[in-house]
């Protein structure tokens, strides 16, 4: 088998990348930037260099390939979908797993960044090519982003309010997409996989509190109020943005659904918060 995947220098497309390596593959990575995907994996990986958005590069890069990992972000999600899906058919790729998101299941979707994923899906469904689609939730790593207020100040803000979430650890959405990468007992599902538990923002601060032995306090505030320090910590305004819908989706209670798809697909259970705090003590503290 020959596998292509791209997103392979973001969270999860590197961590398949490494289980495809772990299983003694050689993958094909498809990258605008080879250089890091070099300075990561050397010459463990195939590197292609392109851009989804170029059809003729990707479909060079596609020449024997049996399976397609597609990571795709941003206003241009469906349309790169749609060629990406055009490519890998054309080419005889027998499937394509898609890293999707939750919110693309809703009826009445409301958020920009589920109803990209939304079109997406439909793009691929209407390639006829034989799919996957992996829909994790928040991703558990998106906590580091209180790292800075806890140390300084034993804080968590954010305008979630009492809303719920069962954040997923990324491990186990890479496990879960390498799994319907590699093996065809997933074909034409689409796996909604969430963390065991949907908890409060605040009973995942408590939760992080007795991981690193700290007091901590979860302070709610509102979506302004959350940009405004997010910005000010400098983070990125794409980033800000995909942090206040998220934020916004938890509040209003759209992502608070758990599911056991992470069990059913890897024959074990998903990370609980507990586990991942305490595995990630040390960059809190």
């Amino acid at each position: 088998m020959v596998y292509l995947v791209t997103g392979a220098s973001g969270n999860i497309g590197r961590r398949v990348t490494e289980a495809l390596i772990t299983r003694g593959e050689r993958p094909r990575v498809f990258a605008r930037a080879p250089s890091r995907i070099r300075a990561r994996f050397g010459e463990r990986v195939e590197t292609v260099q392109g851009d989804l958005r170029a059809p003729s590069q990707l479909a060079a890069a596609l020449e024997g390939v049996d399976a397609l990992f597609l990571v795709s972000s941003g206003p241009e999600l469906a349309e790169i979908d749609a060629l990406a899906a055009k490519a890998a058919k054309a080419a005889g790729v027998k499937r394509l797993v898609k890293l999707s998101a939750l919110g693309s299941r809703a009826k009445g979707i409301t958020t920009a960044v589920a109803r990209w994923h939304a079109d997406g899906e439909a793009a691929i469904r209407a390639s006829g090519i034989s799919y996957t689609f992996v829909q994790p939730v928040g991703f558990m790593s998106n906590a580091l982003e209180w790292a800075r207020s806890i140390k300084s100040q034993g804080v968590v803000r954010a305008s979630t309010g009492d809303g719920r979430i069962a954040m997923i650890d990324p491990d186990d959405i890479a496990e879960v997409a390498t799994i319907a990468l590699t093996s065809s007992a997933h074909q034409g599902e689409t796996l909604a996989i969430t963390g065991p538990e949907a908890l409060t923002y605040a009973e995942m601060t408590a939760k992080l509190s007795a991981a690193i032995g700290k007091p901590l306090v979860f302070e709610s505030i509102s979506d302004a109020q959350a940009r405004s320090n997010l910005l000010g910590f400098g983070l990125a305004p794409d980033l800000v943005d995909a942090l206040i819908l998220l934020w916004s989706e938890v509040r209003e209670g759209l992502v608070s659904i758990v599911t056991d798809a992470v069990e059913r697909v890897t024959g074990h259970k998903a990370t609980t918060f507990d586990q991942w705090a305490r595995a990630h003590a040390s960059e809190f503290s």
